[in-house]
């Protein structure tokens, strides 16, 4: 195995335990929103605000689990990265540039609209960058061979 191929390997790994984290996070306020019990805000203020928001769904459905999906796909195409085959990796960022734009728009409403903040959703919008820019990265640094 090369040096390029380790490296892929590690990014490939990375992404499946980001990708965990997304959808532990994304089942947990999933769970939240279904039990109606209100999430525990302690690092900021407003999360009830923001998952109890017009915003929080789609045709009913919280966009938890709409996250809890893509974090899903993500992590299969993570594991699928690891064989070194390009093609998963442009698939996966494919996906991650998706969630990494929707979950911008949603910080912008957490932002300018709502006028709010949910760590939850907030972590959910950094696994979604880092996400992003480990695809990014994982595809310049196969590209040196």
């Amino acid at each position: 195995m090369n040096l390029n191929r380790r490296k892929i390997a590690k990014f490939a790994l990375a992404a499946s335990v980001l990708a965990l984290v997304g959808l532990a996070d994304s089942i947990y306020l999933t769970i939240h929103h279904y039990t109606a019990r209100p999430v525990p805000c302690s690092i900021v203020e407003g999360c009830e605000k923001v998952l109890t928001s017009r915003y929080a769904t789609i045709w009913e459905i919280p966009i938890a689990l709409f996250g809890a999906v893509a974090y899903f796909f993500a992590l299969l195409w993570s594991i699928l990265t690891s064989a070194g085959k390009a093609v998963f990796w442009y698939a996966f960022l494919l996906q991650t540039s998706l969630m990494a734009a929707y979950s911008a728009w949603l910080v912008y409403l957490q932002w300018a609209v709502i006028e709010s903040f949910c760590q939850f959703c907030l972590l959910s919008a950094f696994v979604c960058f880092a996400l992003f820019f480990l695809a990014v990265i994982a595809i310049f640094v196969s590209r040196q061979d």
